[in-house]
């Protein structure tokens, strides 16, 4: 296979490498991937698939435990730890076979092994079986990105995890401190905090889950508290202790050090950029800050050179990955998509309560200059949400008070993960607040809250 040339090589078959590989051989380009360790990368065996396998064992479990408030009998409840993890791997592992399939039906050669680019269209992979040269007019990077390590907070895997410790633990933590409340760092707190980990979040910003609207954030955190999780706002670990069998965590708060004991720590201080060791300073690519600075279409400034998904920047979400993966194998095979808008992009969280969001905050629509008009309305207020034993949240619509045009959409609650994409439909097709009001939702339904919500804006709310 020495020298073999492609049309497009893919490097890194993850949510964003695998997706670009299959629409470049739909579009009837010859293609080649390089993934060095799991087709699926990180998403599908170590992060998105396998983590919500794990809350799905940690919410069937929390059922268990109120099967009174349903009017049913459960006795001696328990979690076999062990068990949850194993079903989340045969998921996981499930997933990541089906890619392989996905490779081979699409024609798609697969190398396995690490790569590096030593000159402009030059792919060079160290394989089991020694080096493989490749070629190609257009190269596409898709490396992803790794758990980030600060200085003083170094994971050993026995009693400081990353998120790939905390998906396989040797043992279910009994005092756990969990170093960043992102996307990752409440999944990991609310799933063991479920199974009955006594456990503590620090986060250095003003509010858990920073990213969100302030209202969400604080109507998630007054829950999380609820079912017993410490959360420390404003606060910041500064080092930790590595004892036999405990870490003490010096953990700055209001200007004060406070020691605090533990058993287990979660970092989860969001991530670096796989930018090493590929040779992309050489060919004259821009790196800030660990990732690769590309324009709105992804291209790096160097010659057919593209890098899509995390190692691109932010949102760091497998969706954008893919959609970005997308639009460069069209923009390689001569068409005209348009850009990925960040904004138009939905975050998902699946703790519990749920988090999901897309589009502009209150906050960050007024700073953009938007007149705003805000509508609100709660769980409490929907017959399915009552009946599902799910009275505990609230959507949140934002519009441009002149225009009606969706600015942002914010919810806290059951299944809202799966509610969000109705307003992403919605600004993809630039609705109005008219077009939403005049949708007929179906009843009885979670989704009439989005329509209430909207309602709500306006003041014509129904049920509230």
């Amino acid at each position: 296979m020495a020298g073999k040339s492609y049309d497009v090589i893919v490097v890194g078959a993850g949510p964003g490498g695998y997706v670009a590989a299959i629409r470049a051989a739909q579009l009837g380009l010859k293609v080649a991937i390089v993934e060095r360790e799991h087709m699926g990368g990180i998403c599908l065996n170590w992060g998105c698939i396998p983590t919500k396998a794990m809350l799905r064992s940690a919410e069937v479990f929390h059922l268990m435990q109120r099967a009174g408030d349903f009017g049913l009998k459960a006795d001696n409840i328990a979690c076999d730890l062990q068990a949850v993890v194993d079903r989340s791997r045969a998921v996981a592992g499930q997933l990541s076979g089906g890619i392989g399939h996905l490779m081979k039906k699409n024609k798609i050669t697969t190398v396995m092994g690490a790569a590096t680019l030593p000159g402009a269209g030059q792919v060079s992979v160290a394989t089991d079986k020694g080096t493989e040269e490749l070629s190609a007019k257009h190269i596409v990077l898709a490396t992803g990105a790794r758990a980030r390590e600060l200085p003083g907070l170094e994971a050993d895997g026995d009693l400081v995890w990353t998120y790939k410790h905390a998906l396989m633990p040797k043992r279910m933590p009994k005092k756990l401190l969990v170093i960043g409340s992102g996307a990752i760092g409440i999944e990991f707190a609310s799933f063991y905090n479920t199974l009955g980990a006594e456990t503590t979040v620090v986060e250095v910003m003003d509010r858990v889950l920073p990213v969100e609207d302030a209202e969400i954030s604080a109507f998630a955190k007054k829950q999380f508290v609820k079912q017993g999780m410490t959360i420390m706002e404003k606060a910041m670990v500064q080092k930790l202790d590595c004892g036999k069998g405990k870490v003490t965590a010096h953990i700055e708060t209001k200007g004060k050090v406070e020691t605090q004991e533990f058993d287990t720590v979660i970092s989860a201080v969001g991530i670096v950029g796989n930018v090493e060791g590929l040779g992309l300073e050489e060919l004259g690519v821009k790196i800030d800050r660990s990732h690769v600075v590309v324009d709105e279409f992804c291209r790096t400034g160097v010659d057919g050179l593209f890098a899509i998904g995390d190692i691109a920047g932010a949102p760091w979400l497998a969706h954008k990955a893919s959609h970005e993966g997308v639009m460069v194998a069209e923009l390689i095979a001569g068409g005209h998509p348009h850009p990925v808008r960040p904004e138009s992009i939905a975050g998902c969280t699946y703790c519990h309560p749920q988090v999901a969001s897309v589009g502009y905050t209150e906050a960050k629509a007024k700073e953009l200059g938007h007149a705003v008009k805000v509508g609100r309305f709660p769980f409490i207020g929907n017959g399915k949400a009552i009946a599902l034993g799910e009275p505990e949240g609230m959507i949140k619509t934002v519009f441009d008070a002149k225009t009606g045009e969706l600015l942002g959409a914010h919810m806290v609650g059951a299944e809202v993960t799966e509610l969000i994409q109705g307003y992403v439909v919605g600004r993809q097709l630039e609705t109005t607040e008219e077009d939403l009001m005049n949708t007929v939702f179906p009843h009885p339904t979670l989704s009439e809250m989005m329509h209430e919500s909207v309602l709500d804006a306006y003041g014509r709310v129904i049920h509230m």
